[in-house]
């Protein structure tokens, strides 16, 4: 009974280390301005973090096998733009929605086929691919490219009331990332797929002994994180109405330290989106606190996220260890 305490410890203590310090930071923080306790403010979290999240849950994917997007950023700053100079010239939002995800889909590929199969680093091909991507949006606008179009509108503006919680609402596009979570859960711990990132992450010649389909499920995994830019592409435009090449500038960064955050090791191998879950809302409660406090710079966040980023790399490394030697 204890082995089997301390297994389910040092397999899932980053994960529950993850969740306290989430329910602590959103506690202590209620206590210092009693408007956080409000449940709209939590949704908020979700509405306002809903691109980060999505393209964190790509990322997990990313990661977990060992290796790193960094073009994330620059595929949501492409999908914006792109979509809003086609809305612009009149092509219907029923075309630009699938068209821009069949974009992310195909550059993702690439960067992982470029990867698999010209041996290239997964953070040279992906930072070649941040470069190109958000190149490629400045070339379609250098000034911002406002949305006009009655769907966006409807998709960014109508609220969904949460039931038997009062004025306590969401937006559609507030949807997307908790259902893509959701599927990549499933996908992840049920799925011959899932159990290959795994393996993959563990050690790569060892998923080929075994006869695994590494090649097709790395270049599936970047398909997969391209897939969750592009809709969080989608989804910031339409928070935001507007498509423009400098969105999302870092958002590579946020999306890397909330997975981390979250559980998932940097090597590769340990972690589930979940833990990217809480890693996100983490960062969303710092932002909040910013904003209520209305005094301090932004740049705070980044210093927040910076040390509890360390922090974490660092029980990550402690239960690692420990794990090696049990």
């Amino acid at each position: 009974m204890v082995h089997r305490i301390r297994t389910f410890l040092l397999r899932y203590g980053p994960l529950l280390t993850t969740f306290a310090i989430f329910l602590l930071a959103y506690y202590v923080s209620g206590q210092m301005y009693p408007a956080m306790q409000k449940p709209q403010v939590f949704f908020n979290l979700f509405i306002n973090d809903g691109s980060l999240l999505l393209v964190a849950i790509g990322m997990t994917l990313v990661i977990l096998t060992g290796g790193i997007d960094l073009s994330v950023g620059g595929v949501i700053a492409l999908t914006s733009t792109a979509s809003a100079a086609l809305l612009r010239e009149g092509v219907s939002p029923y075309v630009v929605l699938p068209l821009m995800i069949v974009m992310g889909i195909a550059f993702g590929a690439l960067l992982g086929w470029i990867i698999q199969s010209l041996k290239v680093q997964p953070f040279i091909a992906t930072l070649m691919g941040l470069f190109f991507a958000r190149g490629l949006a400045y070339i379609i606008s250098l000034t911002s490219v406002t949305i006009k179009d009655p769907v966006y509108k409807a998709l960014a503006l109508t609220p969904i009331y949460i039931p038997f919680l009062q004025k306590t609402y969401i937006y559609p596009t507030t949807l997307v990332a908790p259902i893509i979570l959701i599927v990549v859960f499933y996908l992840t711990f049920f799925t011959r797929f899932g159990r290959t990132i795994y393996a993959m992450g563990n050690n790569e010649q060892s998923a080929l002994l075994m006869g695994l389909s590494v090649a097709r499920t790395k270049i599936a995994v970047y398909a997969l994180s391209g897939f969750c830019s592009a809709l969080a592409g989608i989804v910031f435009s339409m928070s935001l109405l507007a498509g423009y090449g400098q969105f999302a500038t870092g958002m590579e960064l946020d999306a890397i330290a909330s997975v981390v955050m979250g559980g998932t090791a940097l090597t590769g191998g340990v972690g589930n989106v979940i833990g990217t879950l809480f890693g996100v809302l983490i960062h969303g409660t710092i932002v909040s606190v910013l904003q209520f406090n209305g005094t301090l710079s932004s740049w705070w966040t980044r210093i927040g996220v910076g040390v509890l980023t360390l922090i974490f790399i660092g029980i990550q490394s402690l239960f690692y260890l420990k794990a090696k030697h049990s």
